[in-house]
């Protein structure tokens, strides 16, 4: 009996070896490596064929016809957005988050839209029975029509099958960790059935072009499970961020091929299902303290959508030899690095001060425009001296004190002015583009210390 041959596949990028390696030589991971059954090569290889019976074709360049493809629009602005303006028809979008984090319940949603507006949806669901789906369709109010088709099954031939002879324009996979291929010996949910399942299933996507909506676990590290090349397969990866202790969820982008990767979406968890939020800067507003010191609200930009948040910052006297620096929602090197230009340029003695910075509601500021909002919020709760209500902050601050410009200036202070905001620091490089906006008092500022001695007195 020939004697069954085995490799080491690395779970975190893929990387194939012969033996057992504690570290991968690829990616560097420790203890990422699993043993898989050699797969004789299969010398009929699929060609992509189409569920018309075509074959795929070489074609020019300038001869492809795109215009009978457009972006497909649901009901869901927010989801819209973050797939860059719409559904592309033939693509693969990955869906990741937290167990219980709100995956199923937005694709059940946006397959219920999809099916309303006369679109053949069929939802393949590898952890949950019919009955238990309809269950929570009823919930969330989706409409069981003659368009929306349920097929409880794991066996990626059943499931080819039914692609076959349905043949919907949508797909839903949930998840893409129950999918097992029945050629292949390892087990549900390992590296070889994951990458010869989602493989299989781009085939179909892209030959028959019909779009299809994967659910992806993630690991304790916040990593989708399964090899890294599951992600570079896919045409879309979205992440779900949020937590149990709020009920708002946010949806990015990571990767798109066919749009921005820094558009966000924001949705609020409630009992009928997910309820999309038009307006985010609201919702991160609407418990804010009036005059409260140690705090300053920022103008970030999420993507093309401008979204006001709040900073706090808490300074007390530190107790231990070395003072700590800690940072929620936003980089903790850049908060230490505004610390020090504080008390370089604004003779600020924090070197013996303990330090919280966060961003309020939970979302994350990474883009350099937070910096003067930050520094404020940080001499605010330092002075102990409260900001006003009424003003917002914009601009990168430098190492030599100086407030540099940030893009999208405009969008910006629109957005503030729109909310009620009477007074908006800004760059003095920019002032000359914010000449027409009445409404609105703009404070051009040039250095950290003008904009402190405005804003604080």
């Amino acid at each position: 009996m020939a004697k069954t041959k085995t490799q080491f596949v690395c779970s975190n990028c893929g990387f194939v070896s012969q033996r057992y390696m504690g570290r991968c030589a690829n990616c560097g991971a420790w203890g990422t490596f699993v043993e898989e059954v050699m797969q004789p090569e299969k010398v009929d290889r699929k060609s992509r064929i189409n569920l018309a019976g075509q074959v795929a074709k070489v074609e020019r360049l300038n001869e492809i016809n795109i215009e009978e493809t457009p972006r497909f629009k649901t009901d869901n602005e927010e989801f819209n957005r973050v797939l860059g303006g719409g559904i592309v028809p033939g693509s693969m979008v990955l869906i990741g988050g937290d167990p219980g984090i709100g995956k199923s319940t937005l694709l059940l949603q946006i397959s219920g839209q999809l099916a309303n507006m006369g679109n053949k949806v069929l939802y393949i669901a590898g952890e949950e029975s019919a009955s238990q789906i309809k269950l929570r369709a009823e919930r969330l109010g989706v409409r069981g029509d003659s368009d929306f088709l349920l097929f409880p099954e794991t066996d990626m031939k059943q499931i080819r099958q039914a692609i076959d002879e349905a043949k919907p324009e949508f797909v839903v996979i949930d998840s893409i960790q129950t999918m097992q291929e029945p050629d292949i010996s390892s087990s549900v949910g390992s590296v070889a059935q994951i990458r010869e399942t989602t493989a299989e299933l781009l085939q179909i996507a892209k030959t028959n072009n019909i779009t299809i909506f994967i659910v992806g676990h993630v690991t304790k590290e916040g990593a989708i499970a399964g090899p890294k090349i599951l992600e570079h397969m896919v045409d879309t990866v979205l992440y779900f961020e949020g937590d149990n202790q709020r009920s708002f969820r946010l949806l990015r982008a990571v990767k798109n091929r066919f749009g921005s990767t820094n558009e966000l979406g924001v949705f609020d968890m409630q009992h009928g299902g997910l309820v999309e939020v038009s307006n985010p800067s609201d919702l991160f507003l609407e418990e804010r303290l009036a005059d409260a010191s140690g705090s300053a609200v920022v103008v970030a930009m999420e993507g093309t959508r401008p979204i006001l948040v709040e900073v706090q910052a808490l300074v007390t006297p530190t107790v231990f030899g070395n003072a700590q620096r800690t940072a929620s929602g936003i980089d903790r090197n850049r908060v230490s690095l505004l610390m020090a230009v504080l008390e370089k340029r604004a003779n600020l003695l924090l070197q013996n001060q303990d330090a919280y910075v966060r961003a309020a509601g939970g979302v994350k500021l990474d883009e350099p425009a937070i910096d003067l909002a930050v520094a404020i919020a940080i001499a605010s709760s330092y002075n102990d001296v409260e900001t006003r209500s009424t003003d917002a902050f914009i601009g990168e601050i430098g190492l030599t004190g100086e407030v540099r410009r940030v893009p999208n200036v405009v969008e910006r202070v629109n957005e503030a002015k729109k909310l009620g905001f009477k007074r908006v620091f800004v760059p003095q490089h920019v002032s000359e583009q914010l000449a027409g906006i009445d409404g609105i008092q703009i404070m051009p500022t040039k250095t950290l210390s003008e904009a402190l001695q405005n804003a604080l007195g």
